[in-house]
């Protein structure tokens, strides 16, 4: 399912108003209903499915919250859902279409992971139609991505996701950890933490850290949930208390200092990856054309950072966090 970019047509259909009313319960239930998709060769395909809010700041505040999508495995057989158990659906946090652009941001976001590397979370856009079948709420369309199980993204590239309660910097795969640290810097992204989680939580805060079997370092870090960022622009979004910016869309660099190499390996690698980035954004057809000029240029603003030496020795060198390693 993962390895195709064209959009699906889904019908989901299920008690959508009893699911909606549980996003604030901390126990949820799944609720059963019906996936019904138009596969490569035009024929209906139907699964069932079992659905539930997740997350926690949006399925708290927005009234169209993200769900967890639970199939069975033994019926996705044969299908395009084959190998899939629980599915992450990212949708628009309300109606309109200013949530709807948002949405395809985040889409696009991962998609630039994507390009810079196969550590990193693969998507599928959706144009999905929601029946409710409670009859209380109108039926109704909107553009969703489904975002790849964590589990299946570790096991496709032989690895296991961690679960522990902090890393340290030195377990860290320093090189592709300076990767993750420029995206989060090119989409303006300071939610989250490559070393620990929230209190209470495992590490590490919208990121997965992947690892080799029984390895205790070399950790790779996935990141995720990108709507706090300034290319996204989210109306509840905004900086840390801690830094030095008041507004979200103002780029401030918040990685750990590392050996210069790995800095260099890791501009080099978005250098050469420039107009594939750029291109995911400019050729977007789900895009208005006003907010797809709009996040070009706020990529290609990044991309003059990169380019100027003394740029990058004053706001990411000189900015980093910590000891280098």
């Amino acid at each position: 399912m993962f390895e195709d970019d064209t959009i699906l047509k889904v019908v989901l259909t299920a008690p959508i108003t009893q699911t909606y009313d549980q996003r604030r319960d901390e126990v949820r239930l799944y609720f059963p209903g019906q996936w019904t998709y138009v596969d490569n060769d035009e024929s209906i395909q139907r699964l069932d499915v079992s659905i539930r809010t997740r997350g926690i700041f949006r399925r708290r505040n927005c009234s169209l919250p993200p769900l967890r999508l639970n199939f069975k495995k033994s019926q996705t057989k044969g299908t395009l859902f084959q190998g899939q158990d629980k599915l992450k659906l990212v949708s628009p946090c309300k109606r309109g279409n200013s949530y709807q652009q948002k949405l395809i941001l985040e889409y696009l976001a991962y998609r630039a992971l994507q390009t810079l590397t196969d550590h990193s979370y693969r998507t599928r856009m959706l144009r999905l139609s929601y029946n409710d079948s409670d009859q209380k709420k109108k039926s109704w369309t909107h553009i969703t991505f489904l975002i790849e199980d964590e589990k299946n993204m570790a096991k496709r590239l032989g690895l296991k996701a961690l679960r522990v309660p902090a890393v340290q910097p030195a377990q860290l795969d320093l090189a592709r950890t300076a990767v993750v640290e420029l995206f989060q810097l090119m989409i303006a992204n300071s939610d989250f933490s490559t070393l620990r989680g929230p209190e209470g939580s495992d590490c590490c805060h919208n990121v997965e850290v992947l690892a080799p079997k029984d390895a205790e370092t070399g950790f790779i870090p996935v990141p995720y949930d990108f709507d706090a960022s300034g290319l996204i622009d989210a109306d509840y979004a905004a900086p840390p208390e801690k830094l030095p910016i008041k507004d979200v869309r103002k780029r401030y660099f918040t990685g750990r200092c590392k050996a210069r190499e790995h800095w260099d390996y890791a501009i080099e690698l978005f250098q050469s990856r420039r107009g594939d980035i750029v291109a995911l954004f400019a050729n977007s057809n789900e895009l208005d054309e006003r907010i797809r000029k709009k996040s070009v240029k706020y990529i290609e603003d990044f991309y003059e950072l990169l380019d100027n030496p003394k740029r990058v020795e004053r706001e990411i060198i000189g900015r980093c966090r910590g000891k280098k390693q």
